[in-house]
């Protein structure tokens, strides 16, 4: 009994020294990184992260201290925020596996998704896997799917022109919040499985009200404890009401996935053009990278989460842009009433003030806030600019340091996007030569980059055609951008997730 007392007390003062020496080497490694005081000797600046509006303390701290700032977590784990494109284009393309997610990140996909694209770590899992998906999202594979992108995108505006026919009127104010999350949501359902949740027929949908639950709400001292905590604690991510709805969110994906797969239209149809039917042809040629029945429902329930947060998220903002500049929208109009046909082709490079309209919507409304990467072990990073005070454009970075990239802040660089970064100006996308999409990070770069990027362009933009001959839009509310899983636009001040707008028929 003894013995055993001493060996768990031995193993205890090891971990907690081992702890405490990773904790002061990388404070001494990151010493001369500049940042805000430590606000909070418990909670770091967790809480002037989570209280304040989005990304408000990111572009605050990069504008004061440059593009590498330091700042701390809670319990004084130490974070660095890194803008230098330099550092970014090296920790997400050359180094990508040696900043693998933080294990907290990894455990909140793993509890909602299973072992899918967004989980994996490691070059061979992670490159096996991407192999097995990439082709069901290649530009080849989305080309096929833009008739059933226009198809659902008529669908909403039937039923937008039953609603004026009932109300006998020319105009409505109209939920865009609630009828973008619609619109994605059966789109990914028929274009990924051949599935239709009916949506867009404006009856309840329990997957999207789970969803819904599980990211949109206020914001409340339990969620801002899981958001400080499941960094170094995991575990809290199963407990209290976040738990439970996190738990049913996965059983209800799952549920779904298993039906899916029951039915042989995606299984064994060899002229289905649906994403899972490309996915489950991909990996049945290649014997040695088959997956079992649980990896291939985390693929699924990985397609729905991806293809309903961000999309439907863009989608609002989108639509609340061209409600703030009507000049804009007019000349979009006119623009797709000049295009001959809705063809893939078309959408790409037959509109081009389309194209900068959503690109600018994506600059200023990126969806996912942060790109989070942890170092696996100490490495040097390279730097376009050094630190101020140095001349060393190398960046050490010890190993166990959380980085995170906020996006915001890369959207508005100046010395990127000019002295107007701030404004929403959509020509800025117009000159070819001076503006090249690979300075918009929306969809991550390298291996790791977004494999769904294609497909939601070609979504929205086939929506947005389908819309604005139809259409007009006018925004008599002021609003605000709303942190859930991803930014949702909302009332100042009202409930998560608002976007109502005035609608005219035209």
């Amino acid at each position: 009994m003894m013995y055993a007392l001493q060996l768990v007390l031995t193993f205890t003062v090891a971990l907690v020294l081992r702890f405490t020496h990773q904790r002061v080497s990388a404070r001494l490694v990151l010493r001369q990184i500049p940042g805000p005081k430590v606000s909070s000797w418990l909670w770091g600046e967790e809480q002037s992260l989570y209280y304040n509006a989005p990304g408000a303390c990111y572009l605050e701290w990069h504008r004061r201290y440059g593009k590498v700032v330091k700042f701390s977590g809670a319990f004084g784990h130490q974070i660095l925020s890194i803008t230098d494109p330099r550092a970014i284009n090296y920790i997400l393309g050359e180094g990508t596996y040696q900043f693998p997610k933080p294990h907290g990140v990894r455990a909140w996909f793993r509890m909602l998704l299973g072992e899918g694209i967004l989980w994996v770590e490691g070059k061979e899992a992670h490159e096996k896997q991407r192999r097995t998906v990439a082709p069901a999202l290649s530009s080849q594979s989305v080309r096929s799917l833009t008739t059933l992108f226009y198809e659902n995108a008529s669908r909403m505006a039937i039923q937008w022109q039953k609603m004026f026919d009932a109300g006998q009127t020319d105009e409505l104010t109209i939920e865009m919040a609630s009828w973008a999350g619609r619109f994605a949501l059966d789109t990914i359902g028929r274009a990924a499985f051949s599935y239709d949740f009916a949506c867009l027929n404006g009856q309840p949908n329990i997957l999207a009200e789970t969803l819904d639950g599980l990211t949109n709400h206020e914001k409340s001292r339990s969620s801002f404890y899981m958001r400080a905590l499941f960094w170094m604690a995991p575990w809290i991510l199963h407990i209290g009401k976040k738990g439970q709805l996190i738990r049913k969110t996965r059983q209800e994906l799952g549920v779904l996935a298993t039906n899916i797969l029951k039915d042989a239209q995606i299984v064994n149809d060899p002229n289905s053009k649906n994403l899972m039917s490309f996915i489950l042809r991909a990996d049945k040629l290649a014997i040695a990278r088959q997956m079992d029945e649980e990896q291939v429902a985390a693929q699924m329930r990985t397609i729905i989460s991806a293809g309903y947060e961000p999309v439907s998220a863009t989608i609002a903002w989108f639509l609340y842009e061209l409600a703030r500049n009507p000049d804009h929208q007019q000349a979009i109009r006119e623009e797709i009433s000049m295009t001959p046909n809705s063809t893939f082709d078309d959408m790409n490079n037959g509109c081009p003030l389309l194209d900068a309209f959503f690109m600018e919507t994506l600059r200023i409304h990126p969806p996912v806030l942060e790109n989070h990467h942890q170092a696996a072990e100490t490495i040097s990073v390279p730097l376009l600019e050094p630190l101020p005070g140095t001349t060393d454009l190398h960046l050490i970075i010890p190993k166990g340091t959380v980085l995170s990239m906020p996006v915001n802040v890369i959207h508005r660089d100046k010395s990127v996007w000019g002295p107007d970064a701030d404004l929403f100006r959509p020509e800025r996308w117009l000159h070819r030569s001076t503006r090249n999409s690979r300075d918009l990070f929306a969809f991550s770069l390298g291996p790791r980059g977004c494999l769904g990027r294609s497909f939601a362009i070609a979504e929205i933009k086939a929506l947005m055609i389908t819309l604005l001959p139809q259409f007009s839009f006018t925004c008599q509310c002021e609003i605000e951008s709303f942190q859930s899983f991803v930014i949702r636009p909302r009332i100042v001040g009202e409930a998560p997730t608002s976007l109502p707008l005035l609608v005219r028929r035209l």
